[in-house]
């Protein structure tokens, strides 16, 4: 296979799963149920916080600029916090209680209950976003999942288990930042207008 091929081999399957999830009724409802939850903390005062791993780290960063810089349009700043950039806090909770801690004691420490969590994670089964999700109950802050393959254990766990289908990790990523943006579009017309 050369390197076109490559090229177009990947763009159908990343065109293929996004035309799957865009007839997925089920899956679409659940995403703006999901968005109207965000909405309604940010209405109510409060913030967003994401996490995940390795490249799902990276697109909770992104997301979070989105929200506390703009998507498209001028405005205010949505405060969002990627739980992933603190590299003292990573390292001290994950040296003193574990890397499945990692999120888990941030969120305890730091959310409030006007706040929502989103957890991104391909597999569903990321020990530390798994217990993110357990310590979102525990506090009662509704938590979003951006999932991948069956969803996992946190499918159950999540308030909103998005899934984006796939069959490789590049392409549920692929649609993990589509539904991204698309929330951050949706919170921002939201809230304000336009």
């Amino acid at each position: 296979m050369n390197h076109a091929d490559t090229l177009r081999k990947n763009l159908e399957a990343s065109v293929a799963a996004k035309r799957q999830l865009l007839q997925d009724g089920e899956q679409v409802t659940l995403f703006a149920s999901a968005t109207q939850a965000v909405v309604e903390r940010y209405r109510a005062g409060g913030r967003l916080y994401i996490a995940g791993n390795g490249g799902s780290a990276a697109d909770a960063q992104h997301l979070a600029a989105e929200f506390v810089s703009k998507l498209a349009r001028d405005r205010a700043p949505l405060p969002a916090e990627a739980l992933t950039v603190d590299s003292s806090v990573l390292t001290a909770i994950g040296n003193d209680y574990g890397y499945d801690q990692v999120f888990a004691r941030q969120i305890t420490g730091k959310l409030a209950k006007n706040d929502a969590f989103l957890g991104i994670t391909t597999s569903g089964r990321s020990a530390n976003i798994l217990k993110a999700l357990e310590a979102c109950r525990g506090i009662g802050v509704p938590s979003i999942m951006f999932c991948g393959r069956d969803g996992g254990p946190a499918k159950a766990l999540a308030d909103y288990c998005i899934v984006a289908p796939g069959a490789a990790t590049s392409t549920i990523q692929e649609v993990h930042i589509v539904l991204a943006h698309s929330l951050c579009e949706c919170v921002e017309r939201a809230v304000f207008g336009g």
